[in-house]
């Protein structure tokens, strides 16, 4: 505890790590209170009410993303996710669409500028279409005030445009906390959110425990959360160094033979593909239920919509952890050019030992990332489906449960740990040990 006080008294000691972590907290201060503003027209009582029977499930899910706000039916109910998909979406285009790879990898600030304008107005596309969706869900719960009854019309006008200037809002929040504070603006915002409905669930599931004098499982259940974080750290960290030589260069500028440089590695991450598998997972996760409704009444219909509706149910999750993994290859194929490290190592006068520089050591890298990738994908998968693991074997409350692994908590895993890496970074360039060791001042070199 004391190494902690001494760490913290050095972060105030930095002027402008001091000023960024503040200008951070006031950001999110504002992006919380926007959190609680009630949309115009909606009723507090009948919204109390579409609260308490529409929860559960996926609407949890969606419901921790925005910090609250979806079932609060607040400004920013649609939170930042619209922002995410557009920024996904056009991700993948940079894959497929000749135009995009260009934007992203000839056209330099220039392109990376038109595909930021490209993304904003993407999001204000999403925005129009899921707010529109959000606005009949809250119609459809009966959370209209009685004087907007006769002026739907107008409902929908104004809180489709609220909505949609409340996710710009929040974008343009996020990029200011990249900009001035202590940086992944758009990430801390989401897990501002998350965190923001840990208090709630984690009571309503010990209230339900006390009710049952089950005192020592709430405990075991802290002990599991704990546990099953320490594990998405270690996933999130786990890499594979694969060494590599360089030659020295001589006087005029070649390598000379039989002479050799330092010795550094190549880091092959065990989870390449960050929480993109589950995200994209869960995109399709909707369409076995919508098929289901494609076929009505029939045996099949109904058997599709009462296995894919419930998120803790085991046919769902047993196609969710395999889409995890299916995409988990998927997306580290496209995000991680093997190609490419293996020419910039033979530009660079480096190789892997005992393997040949060019194609032999691009082979070599994919089939080492396909080793490491196979186990990373079924780590990430039994993460995935966790929340429906501790749901269905120890009863657990389900909003508490969604902590217990998905994208929820990985998120909180890996802002948490950037943020960390970024204050450990201003703490080491002013000679201050990290926020992982004491706090004590480095001596300095004599020279």
């Amino acid at each position: 505890m004391k190494k902690l006080i001494t760490t913290l008294q050095n972060i105030w000691k930095i002027k402008d790590l001091r000023e960024r972590i503040l200008f951070t907290l006031l950001i999110l201060a504002v992006y919380r209170f926007g959190c609680f503003v009630v949309l115009p027209g909606v009723d507090a009582g009948k919204l109390a009410a579409a609260t308490q029977s529409g929860g559960g499930g996926l609407l949890d899910l969606i419901n921790a993303f925005s910090g609250g706000a979806f079932l609060g039916a607040a400004v920013f109910a649609l939170g930042i996710m619209p922002y995410i998909t557009a920024s996904i979406i056009i991700q993948l285009l940079g894959f497929a669409v000749p135009y995009f790879q260009r934007l992203q990898q000839r056209e330099g600030e220039s392109g990376r500028k038109k595909i930021t304008q490209i993304t904003r107005w993407l999001t204000v596309a999403i925005c129009l279409v899921q707010g529109s969706g959000y606005l009949t869900y809250l119609d459809s719960q009966g959370a209209i005030a009685t004087a907007m009854e006769n002026q739907k019309t107008l409902f929908y006008f104004a809180n489709l445009i609220i909505l949609t200037t409340g996710t710009v809002f929040a974008m343009w929040l996020g990029e200011k906390i990249t900009d001035k504070g202590i940086g992944n603006g758009i990430s801390l915002l989401i897990m501002v959110g998350i965190i923001a409905t840990l208090p709630k669930n984690f009571l309503l599931n010990a209230s339900t425990r006390l009710e049952t004098n089950s005192v020592m499982l709430i405990l075991f259940e802290i002990v599991i959360w704990l546990a099953i974080i320490l594990a998405s750290v270690m996933l999130v960290m786990a890499v594979r160094k694969i060494a590599v030589q360089y030659a020295r260069r001589n006087a005029s500028g070649g390598y000379e033979k039989n002479v050799f440089g330092s010795r550094q590695y190549i880091p092959l991450k065990l989870n390449a593909s960050g929480v993109m598998p589950i995200i994209f997972a869960q995109a399709l996760m909707f369409a076995p239920a919508t098929i289901g409704s494609v076929f009505g009444t029939s045996s099949i219909g109904q058997w599709l919509q009462a296995s894919f509706s419930d998120i803790f149910g085991l046919w769902y999750n047993i196609l969710f952890g395999l889409l995890v993994v299916i995409f988990t290859f998927f997306y580290t194929a496209i995000t991680v050019p093997t190609n490419k490290m293996s020419d910039d190592l033979k530009r660079s006068g480096g190789f892997v030992p005992g393997i040949r520089p060019g194609n032999e050591t691009s082979e070599f890298l994919d089939s080492v990332m396909s080793l490491i990738t196979f186990p990373g994908s079924l780590y990430l998968a039994v993460i995935a489906i966790f929340p429906a693991i501790v749901v269905q074997l120890i009863g657990m409350q389900q909003g508490w449960a969604l902590f217990f692994g998905g994208t929820s908590l990985l998120i909180m895993v890996g802002v948490a740990i950037d943020t960390i890496q970024q204050v450990n970074a201003y703490l080491l360039k002013k000679h201050y040990d990290g926020l992982m060791k004491s706090g004590s001042m480095r001596s300095k070199p004599t020279i």
